[in-house]
């Protein structure tokens, strides 16, 4: 017989996690990503996670649409970062194409972008496959801060044309 304090504790984390539950159910069996590369304007739609299990080849098609555009380097994107991503555009609607702005940056890239006086790090997580700048049409990019910031996974900055999220230190800015 469960006891009342026990019964308590499983309503508040049966609370907790209701407004995640899109997203919980998307990662226990698929997960599906819509994506646009807004410097190259290639699309793909694709399920690269099913019951557990990642499809590497699906990885290896979402790893070269987010390539470097500008030296065309292809480097695999953390599967931690895709699902990330995943699990904040599931919470808005599971059919909703993310555009991407930035998923890898070559150093020559990076370092292109810093000579322009862009604001990016001299040891940016997009070096590294672990970060990703995006946006989804008809959503602002507040709301879209404040969904990934509900995960706890890592960085998340708020840019006026996109938001950034990555898999390292939480941190927010």
């Amino acid at each position: 017989m469960i006891s009342r304090r026990g019964f308590i504790k499983t309503i508040a984390a049966g609370i907790a996690i209701l407004p995640f539950r899109n997203a919980l159910a998307s990662s226990e069996n698929e997960r599906i990503l819509n994506l646009y590369n807004t410097h190259t304007g290639e699309g793909i739609n694709i399920r690269y996670y099913t019951s557990g299990i990642y499809n590497h080849d699906a990885l290896n098609e979402i790893n070269y649409l987010l390539r470097d555009h500008y030296t065309n380097e292809v480097r695999a994107i953390d599967v931690k970062t895709l699902d990330l991503l995943c699990n904040i555009k599931d919470v808005i609607g599971k059919d909703r194409q993310v555009k991407i702005i930035s998923g890898y940056r070559s150093f020559e890239y990076n370092e292109y972008l810093r000579s322009l006086g862009r604001k990016v790090g001299i040891d940016s997580l997009h070096l590294e496959g672990l970060a990703i700048d995006f946006e989804i049409p008809g959503i602002s990019n507040g709301e879209l801060c404040r969904i990934a910031k509900t995960f706890r996974a890592g960085g998340v900055g708020y840019y006026p044309k996109f938001v950034h999220i990555d898999t390292g230190k939480i941190r927010y800015w």
